[in-house]
């Protein structure tokens, strides 16, 4: 588990909500996350405090905080909320570490590493999400981010190691490529499987060793590239 220390919640993002939301949000993480185990204070905090509505299409805003994905565009998805916290406590982040985001999606879990991480580096391969995602996270004053439009699924060599790599869409395996670009000592959190169904993973690097554990099975849009899966599934 994480430091206890309180994640800031940045000035200006109450004229982004009523009290509506504020309750909704305290609800999806009292009954979603910590009532089904999440214990890790960091996580937990900035899910409180990060505004899940203003990343999904304004029509699905009153579903934000719901049980469930949510449909984003371009045949992609906002993960359920559990799945998430689950993920991101997985990562055991303390706040020092650089992180790869593979899969910026709507930019809901950029952000929560952005309150998380000291710096992280994003990667979308459908430019109208990844400008999306660049947009509200500005306008929400995240500023730890580096994006990049690109086939995730090869991760970016040229800002590795990181310290941790969190895989955001279905990967048939975990490739050599990417855990080379994990640093000694760090963690990878990604659902493999095909493209149907898959389970989640997280991945130790110990002297030059990955040390891999299974957390139960999910279901994620799969990840297309070199590194992934085609672009069809023919």
């Amino acid at each position: 588990m994480g430091s206890r220390s309180v994640i800031p919640r940045k000035a200006g993002w109450s004229r982004l909500e009523g009290n509506a939301t504020v309750l909704q949000r305290n609800h999806m993480v009292d009954q979603q996350i910590c009532g089904r185990g999440i214990r890790d204070a960091r996580v937990v905090e900035a899910m409180r405090v990060l505004p899940r509505h203003v990343f999904v299409p304004p029509e699905r805003s009153s579903d934000a905080y719901d049980d469930h994905p949510l449909p984003i565009g371009c045949g992609q998805t906002i993960s359920q909320p559990y799945i998430v916290a689950l993920m991101l406590e997985l990562l055991e982040t303390t706040g020092k570490e650089r992180v790869l985001e593979i899969g910026t999606g709507s930019g809901y879990q950029t952000g929560l590493l952005a309150l998380l991480c000291h710096h992280v580096y994003t990667v979308e391969r459908h430019q109208e999400l990844a400008d999306s995602a660049r947009r509200i996270l500005s306008d929400l004053g995240l500023e730890n981010i580096t994006f990049r439009c690109a086939d995730g699924s090869l991760g970016w060599k040229d800002c590795a190691p990181f310290d941790r790599i969190i895989i955001s869409a279905a990967t048939p395996l975990l490739s050599t490529e990417l855990l080379n670009q994990l640093d000694e000592g760090g963690v990878l959190v990604a659902p493999v499987g095909d493209r149907w169904e898959q389970s989640l993973k997280a991945v130790h690097k110990r002297s030059g060793k990955t040390e891999t554990t299974d957390h139960g099975p999910c279901v994620f849009v799969p990840l297309i590239g070199n590194g992934g899966f085609p672009s069809s599934a023919g």
